[in-house]
């Protein structure tokens, strides 16, 4: 590999032994933060995209059993998920008591209709930091790697020109040719910390604005829900 007339290649190959074990380090970092980015790019844009569909859906259907059905057709989607944990427990509210009129009035008492909505409030609650969780899993991992490789590449950039300063030592030369050959083989780790460290940074600010909105939406929906069952329970 060679940009202008530097060959990284040959400048990794004569680099010393802990500078290149640094260099592998590093590689590791690269690998496994370009695979975070690939996959949390398709995940969060399908949620993106399935969530958007969801949500055209439930507000132009005037059934929360036809929205159900819907939702499991989207797996990909976290307002989609919440919905169907919401309706879930909304069934099981009902089905229990929690929702039935009361037998002398034949309407629904004040208590039973705080009870049922704060079931169905808290299970979409724990959905919803369910949801945020897996989203954000595997991104504090380019936090880590956008706040250490570049130590870690200045590590074996260190560690490569204290031997280049000692060979010269042992020879007794200090001529420009002599020492600029083994500097610039060392600061290779530092250039490939900052290279790896650089991308991580970026997606990492970019998932977690993503990660935000998405957690801004299913509050939002969450809060449009119950504002639905609060007024079909009044009427």
């Amino acid at each position: 590999m060679v940009f202008g007339d530097l060959d990284i290649i040959h400048m990794i190959r004569g680099a010393g032994p802990m500078v290149q074990l640094v260099l592998l380090l590093l590689l590791f970092f690269s690998i496994t933060s370009w695979a975070i980015i690939f996959i949390k790019y398709r995940y969060i844009k399908r949620a993106y995209r399935e969530s958007a569909f969801f949500t055209d859906i439930f507000w132009e259907s005037r059934d929360l059993g036809v929205a159900f059905k819907e939702a499991k057709e989207l797996p990909g989607s976290p307002i989609a998920r919440i919905f169907r944990i919401g309706y879930v427990e909304l069934k099981r509210v009902s089905e229990t008591g929690n929702l039935l009129p009361a037998p002398e009035s034949g309407t629904l008492t004040i208590k039973g209709k705080l009870a049922g909505i704060d079931n169905v409030k808290r299970s979409m609650n724990r959905a919803i930091n369910t949801e945020v969780t897996r989203m954000a899993q595997m991104i504090p991992f380019l936090a880590t790697t956008g706040s250490t490789t570049p130590f870690i590449g200045l590590f074996g950039t260190v560690w490569g020109i204290m031997n280049a300063f000692h060979g010269i030592g042992q020879r007794g030369t200090a001529s420009l040719a002599v020492v600029a050959p083994g500097i610039s083989e060392a600061l290779v780790a530092t250039a490939a910390g900052l290279a790896v460290a650089i991308p991580a940074v970026i997606a990492f600010n970019y998932f977690m604005q993503k990660i935000k909105i998405i957690e801004a939406e299913l509050e939002s929906f969450s809060a449009d829900f119950l504002n639905i069952i609060e007024r079909d329970l009044g009427r």
